[in-house]
């Protein structure tokens, strides 16, 4: 069975509602984005920071899956299919997508600021006063600018494997994840969908490259059902 591996951004979950601050001069719903994604903000304000994502946990309880995470699930009819994801949101699993890689954390997770390896399933607030089985504080499971990617050799290996690579919805700015394109053979066709494509270096160096400039939600099932009828 060919293996498609389809890398999102924070472009498709934007057409279901959920903020980008790609278009925002770095601000994230009002905030400098290093103010609350990065370990220098969370040791300079751990309050606000638990605030802003259970805000943005609080609003992921409001939307729904959009019809590009749909059209994406299709594609398991015919292949095996691995996301790869930026967004920390859960709806690709929602949308029933099976196998789902999230580079940057999971915001329906919260883990210990003593153990990262103690990650629990979190539906609610975190609280100042919640710990873990440690009794350490907890913190939102994202992986902030500038610490480790813990997924990043587990999502390389998948690219490495994959018989067609999809970009969707992704500025190609953000690294490490911007770059893992490079680990698939360079015979693999590339499709990119965005509305405002960036060809970065590693886009560029890609002989079977194909750009839709268009919304996640008309390309993704432009691109699914030609790949469905084409099998």
């Amino acid at each position: 069975m060919k293996h498609i591996v389809v890398m999102t951004g924070a472009g498709i979950s934007a057409e279901s509602g959920i903020s980008t601050f790609r278009d925002a001069d770095g601000l994230w719903e009002n905030h400098d984005i290093m103010d609350v994604a990065s370990p220098q903000g969370w040791a300079k304000d751990k309050e606000l920071v638990q605030r802003f994502y259970n805000d943005r946990r609080r609003q992921l309880f409001s939307v729904l899956p959009n019809a590009a995470h749909v059209a994406l699930v299709d594609l398991e009819e015919k292949y095996r299919v691995t996301i790869i994801t930026q967004n920390v949101d859960d709806l690709h699993e929602r949308a029933g997508s099976s196998t789902v890689i999230h580079l940057h954390g999971e915001l329906r997770k919260a883990r210990s600021t003593a153990d990262p390896k103690l990650v629990y399933p979190w539906e609610k607030d975190i609280l100042m006063t919640d710990t873990c089985e440690k009794g350490a504080m907890l913190r939102p499971h994202i992986v902030w600018f500038g610490e480790e990617v813990p997924l990043l050799e587990t999502a390389a290996h998948e690219t490495a494997s994959a018989s067609i690579v999809m970009v969707i919805g992704s500025s190609m700015q953000v690294y490490p994840a911007a770059g893992l394109v490079s680990y698939a053979r360079a015979t693999v066709p590339v499709y990119y969908i965005d509305p405002r494509p960036a060809v970065n270096f590693e886009l560029s160096q890609r002989k079977n490259l194909r750009i839709l400039a268009t919304s996640a939600t008309e390309g993704v099932r432009k691109i699914v059902d030609e790949l469905l009828k084409d099998y």
